[in-house]
């Protein structure tokens, strides 16, 4: 396998073998030779593990694929280009909860019955939202009447991770609110210990991403589509107000002293080298029980996000889609299709969750491996999936992005106060849907 990686120099050929990854039996369409694959995706705490499956698929088919490994924004800009240019480099895109509608309404990519009649997504995959289906007459996600554009690749869902030890230390209970997750905080807050760390930099999807948790928990939004189609734009809410301000009454009480400039990377360091007592963050469990990377092997346990007295836990989804773009000659999509479709079997699901990533299988995450030490994390994340959302269901949603990255972050970084922040958001997301001629409702001002 070949690794095209922004993050290192040249290319590299992997040498890892995975010979304790065996029983896979073949699917009639695995079992034929392919042509060669290559697939665009980013660099994510996740990747180890796709990577890891990578390797067992080429070992267990002799088919071969190349991976080429980005930033975030730089996969999704090479994204962008592939599927506008005469022949997609790619045939395999692997799209974020935030960006795939783009693509869908775009018509960019090929329905999988459209390469293999007889090919469908598993019963035990999850759909997330039926967002692997598109009806293109109707714009709408739903696998009811759309084609099938996608197969999941990753939940990437924010669960709360917590020390274990320090509560039982401590004799602390799971949070079932935010109220209770600051008051645990706070017990555990202290010279050398952050009673919890969260992302607060902004990104192209960082901030916002992380804050849907507090909003929805207390009953806000950013963009609501209503029932008719409009919108609502909700991010000047009361409500979301309010989960703002539980979001910061942690980072200024009970957090890092920096939030504004804390990145994905830096919470998830902060937890493995036992400097904060709590995140919320996308799984990385391989990399906590890891004693060559990880300060807190064993020490880790995981629960779905909290709620509050009035709303229950929500979690955004932040997954992952792999899809194939039409502009890619016949061959090279069937062989993409066979790779897609040896990922979403047992076996390689159980691989991909022994590599150290989450599979996107319910009988894998609620298997016997759930009840083992090693694979805790399984059961927080099934019993948070059900609660998993969907955030931006528009082709804009990067425009809508660039505001809420940089709004959200000036509010965390006390660069502007909280009410003028979520002000302005909302003018400037009604200025980007009236731009795209939609129908949508905006709030008064905050006071």
């Amino acid at each position: 396998m070949l690794v095209r990686n922004k993050f290192a120099k040249g290319v590299l050929q992997s040498t890892v073998a995975l010979a304790a990854l065996t029983g896979f039996a073949m699917t009639p369409s695995v079992a034929a030779d392919q042509e060669a694959i290559t697939i665009v995706i980013n660099q994510s705490p996740w990747f180890a593990g796709f990577q890891a499956v990578v390797e067992k698929y080429e070992e267990e088919t002799g088919n071969t694929v190349e991976l080429d490994v980005n930033p975030f924004a730089g996969s999704l800009e090479k994204q962008r280009t592939a599927v506008r240019s005469d022949e997609s480099p790619y045939d395999i895109l692997i799209m974020n909860a935030g960006f795939f509608t783009e693509f869908y309404t775009g018509g960019f990519m090929e329905p999988l019955t459209a390469i293999d009649p007889a090919f469908k997504l598993g019963e035990d995959i999850y759909t997330f939202d039926d967002s692997v289906c598109w009806d293109a007459e109707a714009s709408r996600i739903t696998c009811q009447t759309g084609d099938l554009l996608s197969v999941p690749v990753n939940p990437n869902i924010l669960i709360l991770h917590y020390r274990s030890d320090l509560y039982k230390e401590h004799d602390l209970s799971v949070p079932a609110t935010w109220e209770d997750l600051y008051e645990n905080a706070k017990v555990l807050n202290g010279r050398k210990m952050y009673g919890i760390s969260q992302r607060g930099q902004r990104g192209a999807f960082d901030v916002t991403y992380d804050v849907f948790p507090y909003i929805w928990a207390y009953g806000g939004g950013i963009l609501d589509q209503q029932e008719d189609g409009s919108y609502r734009i909700s991010i000047n809410s009361p409500e979301t107000k309010a989960g703002m301000e539980m979001y910061l009454k942690l980072a200024k009480e009970v957090g890092h002293p920096s939030t504004a400039g804390q990145t994905q990377t830096n919470v998830i360091q902060n937890m493995s080298t036992g400097r904060a007592a709590h995140i919320d963050s996308v799984l990385a469990p391989g990399l906590f029980d890891d004693p060559h990377k990880s300060a807190v092997v064993g020490m880790i346990d995981y629960a779905p996000p909290p709620g509050s007295a009035d709303h229950d836990f929500a979690t955004p989804l932040g997954h992952w889609l792999g899809g194939i773009p039409k502009n890619v000659p016949d061959g090279r999509k069937k062989a993409a299709l066979a790779f897609l479709d040896w990922f979403q079997t047992d076996e390689a699901q159980r691989a991909y969750a022994e590599a150290g990533s989450a599979p996107v299988s319910r009988a894998v995450l609620t298997s016997e491996m759930a009840d083992t030490d090693e694979y805790r994390w399984m059961k927080a994340l099934a019993a948070a999936l059900p609660n998993a959302r969907l955030t931006f269901t528009i082709p804009e949603a990067s425009q809508v992005l660039a505001v809420t990255e940089l709004r959200f972050n000036q509010a965390i970084g006390d660069e502007m106060p909280l009410n003028e922040a979520l002000n302005a958001a909302a003018e400037e997301i009604a200025t980007v849907l009236e731009g795209a001629e939609y129908t949508y409702q905006k709030l008064d001002d905050l006071n």
